[in-house]
Order: C-alpha cells, then sequence, then structure tokens
C-alpha cells in the first residue's frame, strides 16, 4: 500500500486546454505502512498508578486526517499488468505535484492480490472515492463492495457493461471511436463500409458499433468478416469480403500491430482502393506510418499533444516511458481536484458532480460522463502519412464546440 499526497514545494509549467495552467513539480513519493507508530516516550521512574509498557503504540489503518480527502487507487502493482498499475500510479503523483493540491491524498491498493482484499481494505481505511481498477472483472467485484459503503467507483476499464451503480467508466470506448470514423467518412463521400473484427469481446462490440454508427450515418455495411489473428485466418476474412461486394472502406477494429499484418492482404484481395479505418487501438502503435499500404488509413482517437508533454515529464521523473493508459490516472486526479473544490472531507464524494454537464478537460481532452456512467470523450481523426501521422480532423475542445 502507498500513500502519496502533494509536496509543499513544486516548480511550475504552463499548459492546458483552453489556457489553463498545469503546474509542474519535483517530490517524492511518500511511503505509508499500514499501521501507524506513535512515539510515546518513556515511561515514569517511580510511577504512581499502572505501569504502562515503554515503547511505540502501535495504532492500525491509517493515520486520521481531517483537512485532506483520503482516495484510493486500486491498479495491479504486482503480476503480468504490473507495469501498466506502476504507470498509472507514477501519473496520479504527478498529477498530484502539478495541481498542488493540500486537499486530496491518494492511496495505492493492489488489485492483484485480490480485488475484493483492495476495496475491503480501501474501504476501512477511510477512503471516500476509489480510482480504478483497470480491468473489468476487477470493477464486477470491487463495484457493489463500494456501492453498499456508498463510495463511488471511478474505472480505467472501457468496458461499458460494468458502468452503472455507482461504477463510472474512464477507459477509452471503442464505440466512441468507430462512430467519430465511419462519421468523418461518410461526410467524405465514402457510403459503402466493410469490417474484419477479431474474435471475441472487443471484436464483437466493435462489430456492433459499426453496424450502428454506419446505420446512423446513412451508410451501408456490405460485409462483415471475423478472424482469429492467424495468417491463415486473416486470409480467409479477406477472401470472403472480396466475394461479398466491393465497399469504399474497411474497418480493421484491432491493434495498429495487427493492420500492419492485415492491410497488405486487403491491398491484394479486392481492397486495393479502399479506406482503411482504424480504432482506438492504433493510437498506441508508432510504426503505422512506416508501411506505405496504410497510407491515408484513418482512425479517432484522443489527442496526444498534451500527452507528449506528460510522456516527457515522467521520462525525466521515472526514467522510463510510461504506458499511455498512464494519462487516465492523470486525469482522474484533476476531476478530483476539482471537485474537491466544493467537497468538505470526511463527507461522502458527491457522485452527482461526475455528471456536470460541462464535462472535465484533462491530458487527453474534453471528456463527460453520461447517465449509464461511461465517459463520453471529445475525439480527433487522424490520417497516416509518409513517415507520420497527422490530425485531419481536430477535437472539439469541449462538448459546447
Amino acid at each position: 500500500m502507498t500513500e502519496t499526497d502533494a509536496p509543499r514545494q513544486a516548480d511550475f509549467f504552463a499548459s492546458c486546454r483552453r489556457g489553463a495552467r498545469i503546474l509542474l513539480a519535483t517530490g517524492t513519493l511518500l511511503l505509508a505502512a499500514c499501521q501507524t507508530i506513535v512515539p510515546k516516550g518513556p515511561a515514569p521512574t517511580a510511577p504512581t498508578g499502572p505501569v504502562r509498557p515503554t515503547g511505540p503504540e502501535v495504532v492500525q489503518g491509517l493515520p486520521t486526517d481531517a483537512t485532506r480527502h483520503r482516495v484510493a487507487l486500486l491498479v495491479p502493482m504486482s503480476g503480468p499488468n504490473a507495469g501498466v498499475g506502476q504507470s498509472i500510479a507514477n501519473a496520479t503523483t504527478l498529477a498530484l505535484m502539478d495541481t498542488k493540491t493540500d486537499k486530496v491524498r491518494i492511496t495505492t491498493y493492489d488489485t492483484a492480490t485480490g480485488a475484493a482484499a483492495a476495496v475491503n481494505r480501501a474501504l476501512s481505511d477511510g477512503n471516500r472515492l476509489i480510482l480504478g481498477p483497470l480491468l473489468a472483472d476487477d470493477a464486477r467485484i470491487i463495484g457493489p463492495i463500494a456501492a453498499r459503503a456508498n463510495v463511488p467507483v471511478i474505472s480505467f476499464s472501457n468496458d461499458n457493461s460494468v458502468a452503472g451503480s455507482g461504477v463510472y467508466i474512464m477507459g477509452y470506448n471503442p464505440n466512441q471511436s468507430i462512430e467519430r470514423v465511419v462519421g468523418f467518412a461518410r461526410e467524405k463521400g465514402l457510403s459503402s463500409f466493410a469490417a474484419l473484427v477479431p474474435r471475441g469481446t472487443y471484436g464483437e462490440r466493435s462489430g456492433n458499433a459499426l453496424l450502428r454508427a454506419v446505420e446512423q450515418a446513412g451508410g451501408t455495411v456490405v460485409s462483415l468478416q471475423t478472424f482469429d489473428r492467424s495468417p491463415a485466418s486473416i486470409t480467409a476474412a479477406v477472401k470472403k469480403l472480396q466475394a461479398a461486394s466491393s465497399y469504399d472502406a474497411l474497418l480493421i477494429a484491432d491493434s495498429g500491430r495487427v493492420a500492419l499484418q492485415v492491410a497488405p492482404i486487403v491491398r491484394k484481395n479486392g481492397g486495393a482502393t479502399a479506406r482503411l479505418l482504424g480504432t482506438e487501438l492504433w493510437n498506441t502503435e508508432g510504426s503505422l506510418a512506416v508501411s506505405p499500404v496504410l497510407r491515408g488509413a484513418w482512425y479517432a482517437s484522443v489527442s496526444d499533444a498534451l500527452y507528449r508533454q506528460l510522456s516527457t515529464k515522467y521520462r525525466a521523473r521515472y526514467h522510463s516511458a510510461p504506458f499511455r493508459l498512464s494519462s487516465l490516472g492523470y486525469d482522474a486526479v484533476l476531476l478530483t481536484v476539482r471537485i474537491a473544490q466544493d467537497w468538505k472531507p470526511g463527507s461522502p464524494f458527491p457522485a452527482a458532480r461526475l455528471r456536470d454537464s460541462g464535462g472535465f478537460s484533462g491530458i487527453d481532452g474534453a471528456f463527460r460522463f453520461n447517465r449509464a456512467g461511461v465517459a463520453e470523450r471529445a475525439l480527433e481523426v487522424s490520417e497516416v502519412g509518409t513517415g507520420a501521422t497527422s490530425v485531419v480532423d481536430a477535437a472539439p475542445r469541449s462538448f459546447g464546440d
């Protein structure tokens, strides 16, 4: 369990949406044990009453803090996802330092050792808001336990099915990414769409999102094929597309790395002139522009402009590259600090504020939670070029734009 609050001295740096200032600070990550040692001093040499034992008194739990909000960060700090969890935790520390807040204290709990144990420990320590977990399966465990204590959960998952009943989803949503890029393609005159989606939950969600988005945009889906990422399966799926009908645009609903494998097969089997479309997963693949067959492809994602600055700060402090999801931890702290201005320490977190009509702004741009508890994001559309990608349709700065 790791506890973090803002250091007293910090340097500042400037940059944020709408000209807002983000503060840069140097500081240290404070470690808190699960017990607090309170020195009592030696016992009197000639006691007149019962003799008290000498030495420190052990007090269970975290120290009482009546001036700051206790917020729990529940992420994997061990196991296969420890790198992502540590990156998110480090980003929350940077956010605390940058805002120089004295109202929020964040304690980190490891979900890899058991999601139920982590949330129960967080609640017993008096935390009134939970940031995390990372995984949808953990959110399904944590959500009901936290709800019984009237503690909201802001998860970094992108699985809409776990949202609701006090659980809010901050993760990047493929539905929104697909809706955005399909809408842009329709504006550019493309009308017939096809899709290649991987077998599994993500592919199923992406396929359904494409069908809805194309219908709403007034286009037509001519074929949707699934594959299991093996070369033979990819080739078979592409040939089925070729047999079905011609198409103007093809969605490859998988990572950028898979798209690099799929695109050459598509170009040789009926999709030579089709506009290739991608999802938010493409944003994490830095080698897209190396492939000539992906040039001209479009994908929708959160903006990277401010994330690049966060990444630079992160490298300088932690001497390693952050995971892209680290910005979710940073923005969750910005959201918390904003609401904390009118949140009385020790009182329940005002969850209704999460649905502020104007939304919130952070490293990943503007976002707001809808009635279902899912973060709606302002996304940009990027185009893969020669050696680099470029933004061809900028994300709105707010939901009023």
